[in-house]
């Protein structure tokens, strides 16, 4: 079962390390469709949710506070789907189905970050190199 969990890790936090590195290395681009959605100081917040992001994965992935990583994951997914996937605001039904599967897989991944958050603090998670920050 270590193996499959490690497996589940990997592809966890792939989707993030991803995002991330595309968050950083094309700020600009990335800043115009946070600025679209009336978010306060773009460019900042996608440089520094890119660097959220890629913390929280990193640790995650590493073993290392990976607790600590999931709560991150998770503090970055919750806003991310409120304020830039409120499908309820679009008039469009096309951009309001595409905002609408955008927040749903927010909030999917948010509750997975969760579980992840419970089965490192529990100790469940096997292969880490540090053992979790906060334990339940």
């Amino acid at each position: 079962m270590d193996v499959v969990a490690l497996i589940g890790r990997i592809l966890f936090s792939l989707l993030f390390l991803i995002s991330a590195v595309e968050h950083v290395v094309k700020t600009r681009d990335f800043a115009a469709y946070v600025r679209a959605k009336k978010v306060p100081g773009a460019t900042a917040v996608t440089f520094g949710s890119g660097i959220l992001m890629g913390v929280g994965a990193l640790l995650v992935l590493l073993g290392i506070w990976g607790d600590l990583g999931a709560l991150l994951l998770f503090v970055f997914l919750v806003p991310t789907a409120l304020v830039m996937h409120a499908f309820w605001t679009e008039t469009d039904p096309q951009a309001r189905q595409l905002e609408r599967i955008s927040f749903l897989k927010d909030i999917a991944l948010a509750g997975a970050s969760l579980l992840i958050f419970v089965a490192y603090a529990s100790g469940a998670i096997e292969w880490t190199i540090t053992y979790p920050l906060i334990w339940l």
